[in-house]
């Protein structure tokens, strides 16, 4: 069962590491690449900043970006401020979304993301969640998916080995550490593949973080995945 309190109490935390963090940086170092191609930091931060707004549109029953380029511009617009101008906002607008998702509401209700997806409200902390910890370590300041909170890396995994799940260019495939399993892609109308690793690797693969050579393969090569 989906405890959002839970998760907006793990969002706040998540967030304040990563300010913490982040504020050891300088107006220099803020301008320098992401792990992300061809996004500096400032883009990360600004991306930051505009996903929790987006997400309280969501909350409030509008549409979560204007568009695909308005959402694209207000990034590139304020990838280029100074750290402390980044940082202030990424505190703000996660206060936004914490004050939003403070108000009576039927956590139950389904809400509309981008491009068409469809969630339960109460689902929409832990996205909020995957954002700023998948993003404090495309920052590249010392936060590894070896880092990430164990009940995170656990319920990521599971979010996306479903979200994979079905998909007609994804050949059935089980995912596993050695203690538990995990199913993705197109159903199993032949022998399927064994995906076995760490779950630090095995997220970094799903995610897109990690190209995962450190995983180990058996019934067929690694498979491609659909972007996120």
């Amino acid at each position: 069962m989906i405890d959002h309190a839970r998760d907006l109490a793990s969002v706040r935390d998540a967030t304040e590491g990563l300010l913490t963090a982040a504020a050891k940086l300088d107006n220099v170092s803020v301008t320098e690449s992401s792990r992300l191609p061809g996004w500096t930091r400032g883009h990360v931060l600004a991306h930051l900043a505009r996903n929790a707004d987006a997400l309280v549109n969501v909350l409030e029953g509008r549409p979560m970006y204007v568009s695909a380029k308005a959402r694209d511009a207000d990034i590139e617009r304020d990838a280029p401020r100074p750290l402390d101008v980044q940082l202030a906002d990424v505190r703000e607008s996660a206060a936004r979304f914490q004050e939003a998702a403070a108000a009576p509401a039927d956590w139950s209700r389904t809400v509309e993301l981008r491009n068409g997806v469809t969630d339960s409200a109460s689902r929409v902390p832990f996205r909020r969640w995957v954002e700023v910890e998948l993003h404090h370590v495309d920052l590249g300041i010392g936060y590894e998916l070896e880092d990430l909170p164990a009940a995170f890396v656990e319920r990521e995994i599971d979010f996306l080995a479903r979200r994979f799940a079905g998909h007609p260019d994804v050949p059935p495939t089980r995912l596993t550490d050695g203690t538990r399993a995990w199913g993705t892609g197109r159903e199993a109308t032949e022998p399927g593949i064994t995906v076995t690793g760490g779950r630090a690797d095995l997220l970094g693969w799903l995610a897109g973080r990690r190209d995962g050579s450190a995983l180990r393969v058996e019934g067929g090569a690694l498979p491609s995945l659909p972007p996120l």
